[in-house]
């Protein structure tokens, strides 16, 4: 069996420590990432529509496809699985228009999500459902940065150390899950 190197990020993100990377390749992050899910991205884009600011500038950022449970005692957050990414896909593109760098969850992304990812310069890191105690461990810090009244699905800034995850949509047009799936066709097939 290969073991694989892990690739060690920091934020905010550019785009040449994005062009480094590759579908299948580990990372680990440091540094800050922000959460947000449907209802956030909904309210960030009408946002935009409207011209009006946003919580945080998303350049050279990466989100987290996340609704944290509320931190038990003695803990900084509680569990912290990744969702379906594609939920967020409608409301994508405007963050990657403007400046977002990386996204988080779990899932394959649509075409159109994919397309504006690698002509802005954006990846799209994948985390395994069923890790959330494990990926809450990583978390330094968390605190809520808008949409309070959302409750675990309000924008969290959160300071991460070593926090796992695999690249499946890379700069160079490679999807993670089309090469496992014509990987394991051929294997099949004998």
């Amino acid at each position: 069996m290969t073991v694989l190197e892990t690739i060690y990020i920091e934020t905010p993100l550019s785009r040449n420590t994005l062009n480094v990377l590759h579908s299948g390749d580990q990372v680990q992050i440091f540094g800050v990432i922000y959460t947000a899910r449907d209802a956030t991205h909904e309210r960030m884009c009408k946002a935009i529509q409207q011209g009006k600011e946003l919580p945080f500038d998303p350049k050279g950022q990466i989100i987290f496809y996340v609704g944290p449970r509320p931190a038990p005692p003695g803990r900084i957050i509680g569990s912290a699985g990744p969702t379906t990414a594609s939920r967020m896909g409608p409301f994508t593109p405007m963050l990657i228009e403007r400046g977002l760098k990386g996204m988080i969850g779990k899932g394959r992304r649509s075409e159109r999500v994919r397309q504006m990812a690698m002509e802005h310069g954006c990846v799209y890191f994948g985390s395994v459902e069923g890790t959330a105690a494990l990926l809450s461990g990583c978390i330094q810090h968390a605190e809520v940065v808008a949409f309070e009244d959302l409750g675990p699905e309000a924008i969290y800034r959160l300071t991460v150390s070593g926090f796992p995850a695999i690249v499946v949509n890379d700069l160079h047009g490679r999807d993670l899950y089309e090469e496992r799936r014509n990987l394991y066709r051929r294997l099949w097939a004998g």
